[in-house]
C-alpha cells in the first residue's frame, strides 16, 4: 500500500477503512443477536432455540419423551438439543465475520493492526 514515488501509506485512508470495517463489525454483531438457529435431537423430541449470540431463548420437549422413571434420558436429550443449537449458531457466526476477521488480521490490502482480529474475540483468530 505505498503510495506511487516511494511515500508512505495513506493514514487517513488506513483508518477511514479500518472505521468502516468496524462498522461493518457492529453491524453483523447485531444481526447474529437478533438471529435465531434451531437445535435438535430425538427426532425433533427436544428442541433448542439459540441466538446468534450464544443465547439459549428457547427449549421445548415433547411430553412423550417426558418419563419420571428415566430423567437421564431426557437430560441427555436437552444437552444434545443444545449443543446442536450451539453449533449451528457457531457457524453462522463464523460465515456472518468470517469475511470481516480476515480483513482485521492483514488481509484483504489492510494493515496488521496489532493483532485487532484477535482480541476482538474473532473466529479464525
Amino acid at each position: 500500500m505505498v503510495q506511487p514515488g516511494g511515500g508512505m501509506p495513506d493514514m487517513q485512508q488506513i483508518l477511514q477503512q479500518a472505521q468502516k470495517m468496524q462498522e461493518q463489525l457492529v453491524t453483523a454483531q447485531q444481526e447474529l443477536a437478533e438471529t435465531e438457529v434451531t437445535g435438535t435431537a430425538g427426532g425433533g423430541l427436544v428442541t433448542a432455540t439459540v441466538s446468534g449470540g450464544m443465547e439459549l431463548k428457547d427449549l421445548t420437549i415433547d411430553p412423550k419423551v417426558v418419563d419420571p422413571e428415566d430423567t437421564e434420558t431426557l437430560a441427555d436429550l436437552v444437552v444434545a438439543a443444545v449443543r446442536d443449537g450451539m453449533a449451528s449458531a457457531q457457524k453462522l457466526t463464523e460465515e456472518k465475520l468470517g469475511p470481516l476477521a480476515g480483513g482485521l488480521g492483514g488481509g484483504g490490502g489492510m494493515p496488521d493492526l496489532g493483532g485487532l482480529g484477535g482480541s476482538l474475540g474473532l473466529p479464525g483468530h
